[in-house]
């Protein structure tokens, strides 16, 4: 009877034990099914915005044969440099196009041969001539900058297929430039201007580097308010500050603040230090206050989980040989929980980087041209330079979106980069 009651029991178990494994088998397989699952997803995005974006990295050229008659250009031979910036460069390139193509006639054809060439294309002219004077009476080839609806075309963006009225090419003028790339007279290039200018109302002409030079100064202002207090509080809140009601209240709030939408502290900025405090508008030292006030809880906890990770034997043994509260937090703890410091708040700092709610409340949303020059100059962030450009109707703007993005995407990804670094070699030390 007993043994007949053991195979039974050994029987229960291990049925039991086999469907435990089998729920741990689905359970593994439920696991990967959702990483899987996220990376597919990861890679559709990430697909996307380089599809979409890597377009923005090529600018079209079109060679246009220029005849720099002073006559044309409304000026003497021998003219003076205010008088050639007041030339009729538009109007030489407009003849030159029209000297291409005698067999455009009507006005509205003529005005659709200028859309092809940007009007960007009128200022490096003038450029030209202004540092070569001598080009003046010449006859000669030169590249200039295609007009964004063009540059599409060649780029392969935009298919005859679609009916003429669902587009703002015409059929005419795509005729031109498949005669423009028959004749070899197109050329795409690396866009330098992408990188090398401000913001534009014109697609072609848009660049980042406002935008770029805005956010240094933004997250330059931001690095300078947070890192220091918000390491130092965490010292003083995790070393000093005693165990009482009033620090379990700091305690809460400061983990509460980190949960606050980014938005609250865009509010908090537009009512205290813009109109309470009057400090300028849409400026780098106004963004970078906000955005410490909201990366500061950040830096905060993870400065203070990286003091709490220090071992105890450290501490003990610095006050042992003599070492004073204050040495042993500066030359002992510090040191050895910086890797996590650091970590920490390259990560909030990442984090800040990719805000725009908060700057779009302080004003950080104006049309900037102009690069600034200090913190507090107008100036606008890549977050929100994004913003404005995927909100224009304008096809060209579409690519500078994604392509901004991808730029946004890789400085996050250098910070994050950074923080592993200085992780891994603070701990080697």
């Amino acid at each position: 009877m007993s043994s007949a009651n053991s195979y039974k029991n050994t029987a229960a178990i291990k049925a039991s034990l086999k469907k435990r494994y089998a729920r741990e088998r689905r359970f593994q397989w439920y696991g990967r099914i959702a990483v899987m699952t996220g990376f597919v997803f990861l890679f559709i995005l990430l697909a996307d915005i380089v599809g979409k974006g890597l377009p923005a990295f090529t600018q079209q050229y079109i060679k246009v044969t220029l005849d720099l008659d002073a006559d044309r250009l409304g000026v003497a031979p021998d003219a003076s440099e205010a008088e050639l910036l007041r030339a009729d460069y538009l109007g030489v390139i407009r003849s030159s196009l029209r000297d291409m193509f005698p067999e455009v006639t009507d006005r509205k054809e003529k005005r659709q041969l200028y859309r092809l060439i940007s009007i960007g294309a009128e200022y490096d002219l003038r450029d030209a001539v202004v540092d070569d004077p001598g080009l003046i009476g010449q006859k000669f080839d030169k590249w200039l900058l295609a007009h964004a609806e063009a540059a599409s075309y060649l780029k392969g963006q935009v298919s005859r297929d679609l009916p003429e009225g669902d587009r703002k090419l015409k059929n005419t003028q795509m005729d031109w430039l498949d005669s423009l790339r028959d004749r070899d007279r197109t050329e795409g290039r690396f866009n330098t201007l992408f990188f090398t200018e401000g913001d534009s109302r014109e697609p072609e002409l848009a660049g980042i580097k406002a935008a770029l030079y805005g956010s240094f100064f933004t997250l330059l202002v931001t690095f300078l308010l947070a890192f220091p207090v918000g390491v130092f509080a965490a010292v003083y809140l995790e070393e000093f500050a005693p165990r009482n009601r009033l620090t379990d209240l700091i305690e809460i709030n400061i983990n509460n603040l980190a949960a606050v939408p980014s938005i609250v502290f865009g509010l908090l900025g537009l009512a205290v230090f813009i109109n309470f405090f009057e400090l300028p508008r849409s400026a780098p030292l106004v963004g970078g206050v906000v955005l410490s006030l909201m990366t500061l809880p950040t830096i905060i906890i993870t400065s203070r989980a990286a003091i709490q990770a220090v071992p105890p034997s450290i501490r003990e043994a610095a006050l042992g040989v003599g070492a004073s509260k204050l040495q042993t937090v500066f030359h002992h703890v510090l040191p050895v929980s910086m890797p996590g410091i650091l970590t920490g708040s390259i990560i909030g700092m990442a984090q800040a980087l990719g805000e725009s709610a908060p700057l779009l409340m302080i004003g950080m949303v104006a049309f900037i041209m102009d690069v600034p020059g200090g913190v507090t100059d107008p100036a606008t962030v890549l977050p929100v330079q994004v913003f404005l450009w995927a909100d224009s109707p304008e096809r060209g703007f579409t690519e500078k979106t994604s392509g901004a993005i991808m730029v946004l995407m890789g400085f996050l990804i250098v910070m994050n980069a950074l923080a592993i670094y200085l992780r891994r070699r603070f701990e080697l030390k």
